[in-house]
């Protein structure tokens, strides 16, 4: 069976944990935190892991943080090629507000690579890659050029394999000008690839159709958080509509559901079935706190009541 490779520029520990309230001025009590590791790719290597498949998570890591980031991934078995770093691993922090069910993400900047060590990356996922799947996922640290993502691209095309790009920004557009396999873009991200400020929720498939037949991907998959997903391709559209579910936390949904498409298709699924898997894997994990992602038999049902239409 043909790889999935996950490529992450800026990984991160992310320690989940809750108070009763949140009081400013006050001296919070927290709950035992949770650590595991994140950033967009290694998200998708561990769901990935959680539905019963194995991919290879290329990432940085650096200092001390970087050395237990690795103990974090040894810990959940995923398949690692590390690419050593001078600067820390950097680490988020997700509280959750008990009194009020609320969320708050606290992100740190991404501690910086260097040029070698960025080239490194792109060195190994050369060596590493084959006629599978590359996910380039997250965002990009200092001193990573935008252009990294096209490279990537490039590298596809010469591997013959599918890449899928979930990133923002000028790094997203140099990746589409190159053309991809599929791209998942919020409303934000799309309205961009298409030159507007902002698009309806009616404007998604002509703006989805017009990269497209630009030659910027394939396959373009729309988040629309709770709403789910709108499939487009160049003879398909299809709106994906999960059920309603008490959401704990966001955290890695949309990489969830990125795991869960690319799995479906190594699996030799139809791509809008691998999108209703995909939908059910980001829904399923918003069911679980901090950064659990999602579970299969949670995946699994949903999934099922998707295609039952109900």
């Amino acid at each position: 069976m043909s790889k999935i490779i996950t490529i992450t520029f800026s990984p991160v520990i992310d320690k989940s944990t809750s108070i009763p309230a949140l009081v400013p001025e006050k001296k919070l009590k927290c709950a035992d935190p949770k650590m595991e590791p994140g950033g967009g790719g290694i998200n998708v290597a561990r769901a990935i892991k959680k539905l019963g498949g194995d991919a290879i998570a290329i990432y940085p890591a650096g200092g001390y943080s970087g050395q237990y980031f690795n103990q974090l991934m040894r810990s959940e078995s995923i398949n690692c090629e590390v690419i050593e770093a001078k600067a820390e691993t950097r680490e988020n922090i997700i509280v959750s507000d008990e009194s009020t069910h609320m969320q708050y993400r606290f992100g740190m900047p991404g501690t910086p690579l260097e040029e070698s060590e960025w080239k490194q990356i792109l060195e190994v996922t050369e060596r590493v890659a084959d006629n599978g799947f590359i996910v380039a996922s997250g965002s990009l640290p200092p001193g990573v050029p935008p252009e990294i993502f096209a490279d990537i691209a490039k590298i596809a095309v010469r591997k013959n394999a599918k890449l899928v790009v979930d990133t923002s920004g000028i790094a997203l557009q140099k990746a589409a000008s190159q053309g991809v396999f599929m791209l998942k873009p919020n409303l934000a991200e799309l309205s961009a690839l298409v030159g507007k400020e902002s698009i309806e929720l009616d404007e998604i498939d002509d703006a989805a159709r017009e990269i497209i037949y630009k030659g910027m991907c394939e396959v373009v998959v729309t988040s629309l958080g709770s709403g789910g997903a709108l499939l487009v391709t160049k003879d398909k559209e299809k709106h994906i509509v999960p059920p309603r579910v008490k959401s704990k936390s966001t955290v890695g949904a949309g990489d969830s559901m990125v795991a869960g498409i690319v799995l479906h298709l190594q699996q030799g699924y139809d791509i809008e079935t691998a999108v209703i898997y995909g939908v059910a894997c980001g829904t399923a994990a918003t069911m679980n706190s901090g950064t659990e992602l999602c579970k299969k038999t949670d995946v699994e049902k949903i999934y099922e009541y998707i295609r039952s239409g109900r």
